[in-house]
């Protein structure tokens, strides 16, 4: 469902546009409360309007009760001034009155057509029962009329003690209950009191057309203000919409105009958090484009230099040759070995720029095997013992745990051989490079000290750049290409390894290298959150208790565990896990 709402959406590129999307909420936001509005101010006249019809006619009705007690009408039905005042509220009010005795007999009818018959309504009779001043009254919006029944109370005095008469009327009419109460002059319980008796109801039913009328206008009139208001939100959410989206349409035309090759300068975009971000991210990546370019620029030159220099040297070499007759052999051969020499040099360059490329090449697949660093290690010293021993240079190898691991071998091997010719080349005479080989639960690390020369600390972090060397004139002196430290960190992070330097000029380097024990197209880290997060799935809606917490961390403990610690291989034998974690296996040094 998800996918096909997506898609729908995908199809109508018009409301895909923030400036839509802007006009569509500002404009929503504008309208809705005028329409709410409106609705809410009509309603709320009409109540009060009602309220107000109401108040009038039960104050109406109550003058009128008033005198068909005083003049008896409910006994002899005959009185001017009560037919006048019935007319006169029939016609004020637009409406019908009824005056209704005890026994639910209609005594008149303005309309004349319902006296002397019998009404049964549930208002009239609960009026009778409890003689309630207020009456009640029932609004009819359908119909459009208003019906108000008002009690007619008549007030008794008597001497001492006043007895009022609640008459309860049945089904058939007869009185069937008396109750005596106190009443006082404000018509609180006392002593000396008044008793009152209800003698009937009048019912009334009057229109509410005026107020419908008078509705009707202000709804039209209410219309007209909410279309121009309509008109006002609709040209403002135009215009706010455009500001709004203005910031990020001159984001985007900086963009462009980098894009295009106008400009490489930073953009800015100093309006809002968010386009500020999206500046700052492209800026960040302008800058990293910027300094690729430098990067490539600068390779370009220092490739063309470095393979000139060879072709340069040899062929000065061959013209002082070509132009002397009868040289001495002698100089012949001096001469063919410093081309040899030259050679030499321009294939260890090219041979350092194919790696390079080949490393540059993430997406080429690892060769990856299970491997034993320690023998490597140990034939990578052997290879280069006759180069340190030519500067009387040291070489031991410390084998603190036996280390089998997942790695491409071509790679790990290239990275130790970089390292050591390193610390072999820019030592001291008489010097000396320690490598030691360890391993934890997830990682194995070979650490490559020497007491030479040192590196600056102002350029620790340019060594890994592509022909940076510290000392050129050393580098050359000694055949260094400044692409070797590169190399070997774009191998280390192929698999998924780190590298971190420690030096102090003139008193020696220590290069540190961690590399997991299990190879993985992805790193340790993702890799055990995912076996996390799967766990946590599988144990979601259960009861986690204490003895699933603990398979949890132990399953992912045990999963994390690659290493195998230093054993004796002949008797098969593999320490236990405390004294492998411990470090409690003997420590192997080896002098080469």
């Amino acid at each position: 469902m998800r996918e096909r709402i997506r898609k729908v959406l995908d199809r109508l590129v018009f409301f895909r546009s923030l400036r839509v999307i802007f006009f569509i909420i500002i404009f929503l936001v504008g309208a809705v409360p005028c329409i709410l509005l409106q609705d809410g101010i009509l309603r709320n006249y009409e109540e009060r309007a009602v309220e107000v019809r109401v108040e009038q006619v039960r104050d109406q009705l109550r003058s009128i009760a008033n005198h068909l007690i005083n003049t008896n009408y409910l006994v002899n039905h005959q009185s001017g001034q009560v037919d006048a005042e019935l007319s006169e509220f029939g016609t004020l009010y637009d409406g019908r009155l009824m005056i209704i005795d005890p026994t639910l007999t209609v005594v008149k009818d303005t309309y004349s057509l319902s006296e002397n018959k019998t009404i049964v309504s549930q208002d009239v009779i609960t009026c009778l029962k409890t003689g309630n001043r207020d009456g009640s009254e029932n609004y009819d919006r359908e119909y459009g009329f208003i019906e108000i029944v008002v009690p007619i109370i008549e007030t008794r005095s008597m001497e001492g003690l006043d007895y009022y008469l609640n008459r309860n009327i049945t089904d058939s009419g007869d009185m069937t209950e008396y109750r005596e109460y106190s009443f006082g002059r404000s018509g609180q319980t006392s002593d000396s009191s008044q008793a009152n008796s209800v003698r009937g109801v009048l019912l009334a039913s009057t229109s509410t057309e005026y107020i419908q009328k008078t509705k009707e206008i202000l709804r039209r009139k209410a219309l007209m203000l909410q279309v121009i208001m309509m008109i006002v939100v609709f040209f403002a959410s135009i215009i706010i919409s455009g500001m709004l989206v203005r910031p990020f349409e001159v984001l985007s035309r900086d963009i462009s105009e980098v894009k295009e090759g106008y400009s490489n300068e930073p953009i800015s975009a100093p309006i809002y958090t968010e386009t500020r971000h999206i500046a700052d991210a492209f800026n960040n990546v302008l800058g990293r484009m910027n300094a690729l370019d430098q990067s490539r620029q600068e390779f370009v030159a220092n490739v063309s230099h470095e393979l000139k220099t060879p072709m340069t040297s040899m062929k000065v070499l061959a013209a002082s040759l070509l132009s002397e007759e009868n040289v001495d052999p002698a100089v012949y051969r001096e001469f063919l070995e410093d081309i040899d020499h030259e050679i030499d040099r321009e294939n260890k360059i090219i041979s350092d720029l194919l790696d390079m490329v080949k490393e540059d090449r993430t997406n080429t697949d690892l060769e990856v095997t299970e491997t034993d660093i320690n023998a490597l290690a140990k034939a990578v010293m052997k290879r280069l013992r006759p180069i340190a021993e030519t500067a009387d240079i040291a070489l031991t190898l410390v084998n603190r745990r036996e280390v089998i691991a997942e790695v491409d071998i071509t790679r790990i091997n290239l990275v130790l051989t970089n390292l050591v010719e390193n610390a072999i080349k820019y030592n001291h005479e008489h010097g000396e490079v320690i490598v030691t080989v360890d391993a934890d639960e997830e990682y194995f690390s070979f650490t490559v000290a020497d007491n030479g020369i040192g590196i600056p600390e102002e350029d620790l972090n340019r060594i890994y750049e592509r022909f940076f060397r510290v000392d050129k004139s050393r580098s050359r002196e000694i055949g260094g290409t400044g692409l070797g430290l590169s190399i070997t960190r774009s191998a280390i992070l192929r698999h998924h390894g780190t590298i971190s330097v420690e030096s102090r000029e003139g008193e020696g380097t220590t290069f540190i290298v961690r590399i997991p024990l299990r190879y993985s197209a992805e790193p340790m880290e993702l890799r055990v959150g995912k076996q996390r997060r799967q766990i946590t799935r599988l144990l979601r809606g259960r009861k986690k208790n204490t003895v699933e917490k603990e398979y949890v961390e132990k399953t992912i403990h045990v999963s994390r565990r690659k290493y195998k610690p230093l054993a004796d291989k002949e008797a098969g034998t593999v320490p236990s896990s405390a004294s492998a974690e411990t470090g409690s296996a003997e420590e192997g040094r080896e002098h080469l």
